[in-house]
């Protein structure tokens, strides 16, 4: 019976065209580097202390950062429109692009080697782990060049094979090196760069040599002036996701900053799933759009709105269980941290919902203001709040601005519709703020039950049983939403 089961899952597998099994392989390559992440937490968290933790989180914050002004986010989507708009010169394209990176890097290095001790100042490094944070930006960008093509062609199995020997030998090479150095940090940040040197220096040098092209005006000048404009919207967005653990650093410890970045990265497993309606229901919303069919695009909206929520009120619901099981008990504030975390993950998703307009309709403008208001907004609030309240406070700016930054975007989506779509609105004002609203309650009352474990086990008996009871709508809602390809 086994057998059968198994060899009808394989010729249903095998039956699938190319671009459903590449979609499905892509999809496995994102959990499979952050799930390894997220198992091998626990680890490091025991090997680190809570200052050694929190000094690491700030360096991969800064990593984020400065990765936009290093490489330009050259592997965003100028890389994979330019894979589009020039594939008949691709293997060119691809070498230019990596050679504009090289070159990018190597200039960033020539700035900092003489003004290095201004620099170690502000970001709080040594020189060695911002050298090893330049080369793991390029490195990054050189693996994401490669993978980017690989999706285009639907060429998955060397990418799902490099994503799982990198994703296991990289933590593991970090375990053994942490284990036995006395500078923690620096062993873990030169384990992350021995690994991604021997697994992507290949791809480069593979690259260059197929596309033979290491300069090319046309491309570099197409890459340069479409990403330059973009800047201020990455920056944003890296200020708006990582801020708070500099400042945290900054104004109240490296010790505060490890607690708080482990209650985020926590909170952050909940991305996956983001990941993995998003991915499915995306094209799909671009598809309706221009067919102008939004009362279908609501009754999709509000299913994937509640199970996001859903989602992310089982990690809250556990937070504490789940913080014992990543984390030695210098760690255990955190569990204060993931509630208004893990609602601002909700929030992250939401958006998408209503920033598919702005992109369909070409109004990036909107895009911009919405990221550098909402960062902007998250700076000074960290700074006021975190000076009067502690680190903690961090997380509920982090919620504020991501619903600030959602708001803004249904905001502007609204205003395309009464321009574009003769008033069409696909969602309702109302039912958005219930679901929301109602998210937000169950959410808090959760936090408020950590100190009283026998009302909180309860509390979750009670609404798993309530999902019992209408566990066939809830089967119907996913089932909707994995045909939507059909539709």
């Amino acid at each position: 019976m086994k057998n059968l089961l198994l060899r009808n899952m394989i010729n249903k597998y095998k039956g699938l065209p190319v671009q459903a099994r590449a979609a499905f392989w892509f999809l496995i390559c994102a959990f499979l580097q952050k799930g390894i992440s997220s198992i091998t937490t626990p680890i490091f968290t025991r090997l680190m202390t809570t200052d050694e933790y929190g000094q690491f989180s700030v360096f991969n914050t800064w990593s984020g950062l400065l990765a936009v002004i290093i490489t330009l986010n050259l592997d965003r989507s100028s890389y994979t429109r330019g894979l589009v708009l020039y594939s008949e010169d691709r293997k060119e394209f691809i070498s230019s692009m990596q050679g504009l990176s090289f070159t990018l890097t190597v200039l960033s290095l020539l700035i900092y080697i003489p003004l290095r001790n201004y620099f170690n100042s502000l970001l709080s490094l040594t020189t060695i782990q911002v050298i090893s944070m330049i080369a793991i930006i390029w490195l990054a960008t050189v693996f994401q060049f490669w993978a980017s093509e690989q999706r285009v062609v639907l060429s998955y199995r060397k990418l799902v094979a490099l994503t799982l020997i990198v994703s296991l030998v990289r933590p593991s090479l970090g375990i053994l090196l942490v284990n036995r150095a006395k500078d923690k940090v620096t062993a873990r940040i030169l384990g992350m760069v021995a690994v991604d040197l021997i697994a992507y220096i290949g791809i480069f040098i593979f690259q260059i040599i197929k596309g033979k092209k290491f300069f090319s005006f046309r491309f570099w000048k197409y890459a340069i002036l479409f990403n330059l404009p973009l800047i201020p919207h990455y920056l944003s967005s890296s200020v708006l996701s990582g801020s708070d653990r500099i400042m945290i650093s900054k104004m109240v410890g490296n010790s505060e900053a490890g607690i708080y970045n482990l209650a985020y990265s926590v909170s952050l497993i909940m991305t996956m799933f983001n990941a993995a309606l998003l991915q499915t229901i995306e094209p799909w919303l671009y598809k309706k759009i221009k067919e102008k069919q939004f009362e279908k695009m609501s009754k999709i909206a509000y299913m994937a709105f509640i199970i996001i929520a859903g989602v992310n009120i089982i990690l809250i619901s556990i937070a504490p269980e789940v913080i014992r099981i990543f984390a030695p008990p210098e760690y255990y504030q955190a569990i204060w941290v993931v509630p208004p975390v893990a609602m601002s993950v909700y929030f992250t998703f939401i958006y998408y919902f209503f920033s598919v307009f702005e992109f369909y309709y070409e109004k990036t403008q909107y895009v911009m203001v919405s990221t550098m208001t909402s960062a902007l907004m998250n700076i000074v609030l960290n700074y006021i709040l975190i000076k009067l309240c502690g680190y903690q406070a961090a997380g509920y700016t982090t919620l504020f601005c991501d619903m600030l930054y959602a708001a803004f975007h249904y905001f502007f989506m609204a205003k395309i519709c009464r321009q574009q779509t003769e008033c069409k609105q696909p969602y309702s004002t109302k039912l958005i703020i219930l679901i929301s609203v109602a998210f937000i309650v169950v959410g808090f009352i959760f936090m408020v039950t950590y100190k009283f474990t026998l009302i909180r086990y309860l509390l979750i008996i009670i609404i798993s049983f309530a999902v019992f009871l209408k566990r066939k709508t809830a089967i119907n809602s996913i089932k909707q939403l994995t045909k939507l390809k059909d539709n």
